[in-house]
């Protein structure tokens, strides 16, 4: 048993990571528990800092109620969410996160530190039954000056442009950035927290069964905190560890993840060291990704144009699909052995020699840089562009030729593209079959990225990690990346990664706070 005096600090709470976890850091804190926030890099927000939209897929919350959406229930969306999760996670679990949503942006908007907005953005699943095509399950938070975040202004993650181009970073918090910021500003009120930079975990205290504490690493040295309610692990997924992500046979590269660089799996180990079950290891949030002059690929998303063509010049996916069916697609085209990476986005000169793409996460560098990579090629025939990439001319003619006609036709009845409002959405319901007829041709390489890996330690609905035996680990709690996702193999919406992740910190939270101290 371990004694007062083994302990360095005491709190009730300790919280594992910056992202959403912040969510459950802040709920403790105002449901009057002492709470120190352990973060192991040396700044906030983890990957959710680096999402330029910062969204959450909350079905029917008072924002989406204020904006008119009073037509949608939580049965349609627990019916949505079923039909495309299916069985692959518990029922229950599915249950808790639709249903809570609401129920926690409620209880955050009675705080004036927080402030969202609608940002519609469709189902991901159009054809499932109940999707909302029209976006209105979304919002995201209203931006911050970061000033407000006094001696902290300076410590949100990102934007990804000023830690890989250098660009100065905005005195305006938007997206995910603005979203941490405003619950690092709220949980900073509460003179019972604590937060802590650069203070890596690296074990679980068990006492008799259950968790009571946490041993992060802090100025070099070992420090051992009690945790009388418990420990909520929240730290991201393994994403950036190459070992675990062979391990467990997680596609793609760390290098072309969008994770935070410390998301290394430090949590998931430790908690697997004390009997924690585990589920989805081998998944991801994945996405297509333009490949940099860096060499790394980067989250990318809303072709307004071109066609993916494998490494046999044939088109082999619907290029308008959202992003995570996309990468998966890729996936399991390589897989098959029906091609390998990279794969080439092919457009005409309609916009010029830049890929049509909304988005590739990281601002794009000049021309040239990535035609000396020989990731950018141009020529005046198909013929000749086919030779530049190495896919036989032939059959690049002959793909070309067949989407232009499916073009004209305005249908694709061989991968569905523009099938679905989201196929739609950053063509402002146009139809995304633009046909590749103007000359001078390009040709943009891309590769497998992720937004972080979505596999992680099995809870129930409270956010209580399980053991192998189904049963809960008294004292531990799981969220975000490090938790097993509620959504299984699928990405459902646009906000369900950081809904989930801000949503399960909240319930481990108010768990705890009924806890009984010991």
């Amino acid at each position: 048993m371990t004694t007062d005096d083994d302990w360095d600090e005491t709190v009730d709470v300790v919280v594992v990571g910056s992202g959403g976890g912040i969510t459950g850091a802040y709920t403790a804190a105002r449901e009057g528990l002492s709470v120190a926030l352990v973060e192991a890099s040396d700044e906030f927000g983890g990957t959710t800092a680096y999402s330029g939209g910062g969204g959450m897929w909350f079905p029917c919350n008072p924002v989406l109620r204020r904006a008119g959406a009073d037509d949608d229930t939580i049965d349609d969306a627990l019916t949505y969410f079923h039909a495309v999760v299916g069985d692959r996670t518990p029922r229950d679990l599915q249950d808790a996160y639709v249903e809570g949503g609401a129920r926690l942006v409620e209880y955050l908007e009675q705080d004036d530190a927080f402030a969202f907005k609608v940002l519609p953005w469709p189902d991901y699943f159009g054809k499932a039954p109940n999707a909302r095509l029209d976006g209105m399950r979304h919002i995201v938070s209203r931006a911050l000056k970061a000033e407000v975040l006094g001696p902290h202004a300076d410590r949100i993650r990102g934007p990804l442009d000023t830690e890989r181009l250098g660009t100065p970073a905005p005195d305006l918090l938007t997206g995910g950035r603005a979203l941490v910021g405003r619950l690092l500003a709220a949980l900073l009120r509460h003179p019972h927290a604590s937060v802590h930079l650069e203070s890596p975990l690296t074990d679980l205290v068990v006492d008799d069964g259950a968790v009571t504490g946490a041993v992060v690493r802090r100025d070099g040295a070992r420090v051992r905190i009690r945790a009388r309610r418990g420990v909520l692990l929240a730290a991201g997924g393994f994403e950036h560890d190459t070992e675990m992500r062979e391990t467990y046979g997680v596609p793609g590269r760390s290098a072309d993840s969008m994770g935070a660089p410390d998301n290394t799996g430090a949590a998931h180990r430790a908690a697997i060291r004390i009997g924690a079950a585990t589920d989805l290891m081998d998944q991801a949030w994945w996405s297509p990704g333009l490949t940099h002059p860096d060499g790394r690929s980067t989250f990318s998303l809303g072709a307004t144009g071109g066609i993916f063509v494998d490494s046999n010049g044939r088109r082999f996916v619907n290029e308008s699909a959202p992003y995570d069916r996309l990468g998966r697609d890729v996936i399991a085209h390589i897989a098959s052995g029906a091609a390998e990476l990279p794969f080439w986005m092919v457009y005409d000169d309609a916009g010029g020699e830049t890929p049509p793409l909304l988005s590739a996460s990281v601002s794009l560098v000049e021309t040239e840089r990535y035609r000396d990579a020989g990731l950018w090629h141009t020529a005046d025939t198909l013929e000749d562009l086919a030779a530049a990439i190495g896919v036989p001319p032939a059959t690049l003619v002959d793909t070309v030729s067949r989407f232009n006609a499916l073009a004209a036709d305005g249908r694709d009845p061989d991968f569905g593209r523009g099938d679905e409002a989201y196929d739609r959405a950053f063509t402002g319901g146009a139809s995304p079959l633009v046909p590749v007829t103007r000359p001078p041709y390009h040709a943009a390489a891309f590769g497998l990225s992720d937004l972080g890996t979505k596999g992680g330690l099995r809870t129930d609905r409270d956010a209580r990690v399980l053991d192998a035996a189904g049963r809960p680990i008294p004292g531990l709690y799981a969220a975000g990346n490090t938790m097993a996702a509620v959504s299984g193999t699928v990405y459902p919406g646009g906000g369900n990664p950081i809904g989930a992740s801000m949503l399960f910190s909240h319930l481990a939270a108010l768990h705890m706070a009924d806890r009984t101290t010991s």
